[in-house]
């Protein structure tokens, strides 16, 4: 399994992600997504309203290139963040049979290859002094 069960707590308690794709030209989207883990994929599937006439469906059509980013701050004092970011290949998918987004129709789907989570699990750790989780996921050999 790609995450951590402390990762997929926090996920599955946030309603708000940001969704950051490529324009053919090279230049960066960043786009607040309702999301949804997906056990059966282990992906993560984002939906919303009019998506598939969206420029982020279209971006990642065209070329796949997607980071995602789930985050909030737990406390201001002392200062303390959490986040889960998941970098990876997403995938455009007009009629999905196995979605998980909050909303139905056309999702994108989030395939992570990284993923950096932070603050989820230590709270006695000095903020400062906390250790950000990275790892590489194991890619499938053929999707």
């Amino acid at each position: 399994m790609p995450f951590a069960d402390t990762e997929l707590e926090y996920l599955a308690a946030q309603p708000l992600g940001r969704l950051a794709t490529v324009h053919p030209d090279g230049t960066l989207q960043v786009n607040p997504v309702g999301f949804a883990y997906n056990p059966t994929t282990q992906t993560i599937d984002i939906g919303g309203f009019n998506l598939a006439r969206s420029r982020k469906f279209r971006n990642v059509a065209d070329n796949g290139r997607v980071a995602f980013v789930v985050d909030d701050i737990a406390s201001v004092q002392p200062w303390r963040v959490r986040c889960v970011d998941i970098r990876g290949h997403g995938e455009a998918i007009d009629k999905p049979v196995d979605s998980k987004a909050p909303v139905g129709g056309p999702i994108i789907r989030v395939y992570p290859h990284r993923i950096i989570s932070f603050g989820l699990d230590d709270l006695d750790t000095e903020p400062h002094d906390l250790v950000p989780n990275r790892r590489d996921v194991p890619r499938p050999s053929a999707r």
